[in-house]
């Protein structure tokens, strides 16, 4: 057992180093300060290649603000609320379902979401019924599939909810 030990060490000894390049900003970008914006669903499209300067992102692994040379990345979007900021200091807030957003390392945002309403579509009034509803079937009065799917709809619910009061 020790010879094995002692033939480990030296072949890893022997190695060569290992050199990482490690990248941290896009090394072509568009204009320095702004992230080009496509924000997709299936029926249309909401920003086609505009210039932006943040874009915050409810992602899975947490919200996200996304400026220019961001580090290229995947994300999973839950429901929560896409706010953009414009080049014009204005912002604009989507709520979405969930989606992916792909991020290019030429400061490229690509924004893909099955649905996007902005927030002033939606009554706080008939969001609170929506979910007493929902949270009924998802309390057992209903097949699993029916249950499964008020589960999703109360996720969605009560994302839509906090972003309406907030």
């Amino acid at each position: 057992m020790n010879a094995l030990r002692i033939a480990s060490r030296l072949a890893l000894q022997a190695r060569a180093p290992v050199t990482r390049s490690v990248r941290t900003y896009a090394d072509a970008a568009g204009p320095a300060d702004k992230i080009r914006l496509s924000l997709t669903l299936p029926h249309q499209s909401v920003f086609k290649t505009a210039d932006v300067v943040q874009v915050n992102i409810p992602a899975e692994s947490g919200d996200m603000g996304i400026l220019a040379n961001h580090v290229p990345s995947i994300e999973q979007l839950r429901p929560g609320v896409i706010d953009i900021i414009e080049e014009s200091g204005g912002n604009k807030q989507y709520f979405i379902s969930g989606g992916f957003a792909v991020v290019q390392p030429d400061s490229q945002l690509s924004i893909n979401a099955v649905e996007a309403y902005t927030l002033d579509s939606f009554s706080a009034e008939s969001i609170k019924a929506q979910l007493a509803e929902a949270q009924k079937i998802a309390g057992g009065s209903g097949s699993e599939q029916d249950i499964t799917e008020a589960k999703i709809e109360i996720e969605v619910l009560e994302a839509l909810q906090s972003a309406v009061k907030g």
